[in-house]
């Protein structure tokens, strides 16, 4: 592959996750990736900080969540908004193609502490996102703080079930995870 060929990002963290499944996080080098990807290692760091960086997708899922829920239609209550962000992310981020990919990354994490703890801090970074565009939307604390909460809690549990059974629709369990938790949280 050439030097300028387009969609630099995409390729380093197509050949980081390739590498660090079949090396190991700790025995790869940001070198590495970038000659798997056919890139420069300074292209590496136009793109990402880190290593660690290359795993994390950006702001990518944490701005497709926020928007959506803000792009919700007026009428929508704060679960429906919520909803609507599953749906967006079901329909852009964890789709059937992207499956295997996002398989890969949750071992690779789960296999290095160091990639577990910087995904508490982009759970984190995420509940802050999506209560920020709760209150956008007009709802009050600590509904907002909730509803971003129950959010989070039925994304990671949807992405669990979904990454462990291809074939399934991540869309329908996120909401059906959603759906659950109103139901506990009514019955407390």
């Amino acid at each position: 592959m050439a030097r300028w060929d387009p969609n630099a990002r995409e390729r380093l963290e197509r050949a980081a996750l390739e590498l660090f499944v079949h090396q190991g996080y700790d025995r790869t080098t940001v070198a590495e990736i970038a000659e798997r990807a056919g890139l420069a290692k300074s292209t590496f760091f136009r793109h990402f900080a880190d290593k660690r960086e290359v795993l994390s997708g950006g702001d990518a899922l944490l701005r497709l969540l926020a928007d959506a829920i803000v792009a919700a239609p007026p009428g929508a209550g704060p679960l429906e908004a919520a909803g609507a962000a599953l749906a967006a992310a079901g329909a852009h981020a964890f789709t059937a193609e992207r499956h295997p990919a996002v398989r890969e990354r949750q071992q690779v994490v789960a296999a290095n502490p160091e990639l577990t703890e910087r995904e508490l801090l982009k759970r984190e970074a995420l509940a802050t996102a999506l209560t920020a565009a709760l209150r956008e939307r007009g709802v009050p604390d600590p509904a907002a703080v909730l509803t971003a909460e129950l959010t989070l809690l039925a994304l990671r549990t949807a992405l669990a079930h979904w990454a462990a059974r291809p074939g399934q629709d991540f869309t329908a369990l996120a909401l059906a995870e959603l759906a659950a938790l109103r139901e506990a949280a009514a019955a407390l």
